[in-house]
């Protein structure tokens, strides 16, 4: 099976990112600081950036969150990194928005929540952010979240579902009434004069095939691009496989342009993991390249030794380090696949598939370790320089093979 072809939508332009159809599947992600907190939520940003993050949302949420944003902004802007910066407003964006207009002006674009935008006065708070938006010529997300849904719509399509003939199961009018909230507010965001290339759509949830349902509905009913992500994805391994799990399945079907993986970090744990395994889930599927991918066997009766375990964690740490240097340096090379094996039942083969590959000695095997290069055999290793030599070789091949980027003259 291969991956469907994304769908048609127009590009949205979010300052120098540009989201859509035709552009690679962006990765987005969120400080968890207290953005009042200028200093704290600099250093997450940078973090977060440098992990790859190519969007960052932060929280406004309160009258000194929206007096930081510029400060944040222009200490970015300082540090030479211009990742846009997203607001996050609930409730009471209407108010923040306009009471700062130096924070409406340095976001690069805001996200409404339909469902908590106003309660009865729903519809001018509404228009009072796409206002702001107008003015300051900034794109939004609208992003409908199950936790939040529009009690006073939902209420009217399970009144209307109960007295219809044959009432369908209640989950099913809440995914019903989420694309519905999406679909409407985005049409009123453009009768107020929005362009339709400055609208993204989400409709977020917490379980993977709600997740999958919702998105397939809401794929149908608009060509607005969509962010994907699993509202409340969990803590380690839940999150990460859930998230892998729902984002994999709408992706390969060609739903999506940008996601996020919603982790709940451990304590003092690192936000940009969630960066990292947004990353791994678009590598995976091919759609695109981050960081040269190692493959490493998991191990059997026939390599008793932990050997070729940490090298394989060796060589990752080793290409993980290098890509900061080599991500602009060296075009390309996060294309690479390296293959570290534990013994000859399939590591010379999967060697010979991978760009440089290493298959060491199995428990009772000769203890040498042939290197194949482009699929043929480069040399043999032995002693207790295995990884050192291994590491040099492939520097040696990075060199060659990726040959450095000629810098463009202003």
């Amino acid at each position: 099976m291969t991956i469907a072809s994304r769908r048609v939508t127009p590009t949205v332009a979010i300052d120098r990112v540009q989201v859509g159809s035709c552009h690679p599947v962006m990765v987005q992600s969120m400080t968890n600081t207290d953005t009042a907190d200028v200093a704290a939520t600099v250093r997450q940003v940078a973090e977060l950036a440098r992990a790859g993050s190519e969007v960052v949302r932060v929280t406004v949420n309160t009258d000194e969150a929206a007096a930081a944003v510029p400060l944040i902004v222009d200490e970015l802007d300082r540090r030479g990194l211009s990742v846009p910066i997203v607001g996050d407003f609930h409730y009471n964006g209407h108010l923040l928005l306009t009471r700062f207009p130096a924070c409406a002006r340095a976001l690069a674009k805001y996200r409404i929540n339909p469902g908590n935008v106003g309660g009865k006065r729903h519809d001018e708070h509404f228009r009072a952010i796409i206002d702001v938006a107008l003015e300051n010529d900034k794109p939004v997300r609208i992003g409908v979240n199950w936790g939040s849904l529009d009690q006073q719509l939902l209420t009217q399509m399970m009144d209307e579902n109960a007295a219809a003939p044959d009432p369908k199961p209640a989950r099913d009018v809440t995914m019903e009434a989420m694309v519905e909230s999406a679909v409407r507010s985005a049409a009123a965001a453009e009768a107020a004069g929005m362009g339709h290339d400055r609208i993204i759509l989400s409709a977020k949830v917490s379980g993977v095939q709600d997740l999958v349902d919702v998105y397939r509905m809401l794929a149908v009913r608009a060509d607005y691009p969509l962010h994907l992500g699993l509202t409340e994805a969990g803590l380690g391994m839940k999150g990460i496989v859930a998230s892998a799990t729902g984002l994999a399945i709408l992706l390969q079907e060609g739903i999506g342009d940008t996601i996020r993986v919603s982790l709940t970090p451990a304590p003092g744990g690192d936000r940009a993991e969630e960066v990292r395994v947004a990353q791994q889930i678009l590598q995976s599927l091919g759609l695109r390249s981050f960081l040269p991918q190692v493959t490493s066997c998991p191990g059997c009766g026939r390599t008793t030794s932990t050997f070729f375990q940490s090298m394989a964690q060796d060589i990752q740490s080793h290409l993980a380090a290098r890509m900061s240097e080599w991500r602009t340096t060296r075009p390309g090379v996060a294309e690479m696949k390296v293959a570290v094996m534990g013994c000859v039942v399939n590591g010379p083969g999967e060697s010979k598939h991978a760009n440089i590959g290493i298959s060491l000695p199995g428990t009772f095997e000769e203890p040498k370790a042939p290197v194949f290069v482009d699929g043929r055999l480069l040399k043999t290793l032995k002693g207790d320089r295995i990884v050192a030599e291994f590491l040099e070789i492939l520097e040696d091949y990075v060199a060659a093979r990726y040959p450095a980027a000629v810098p463009v003259e202003g």
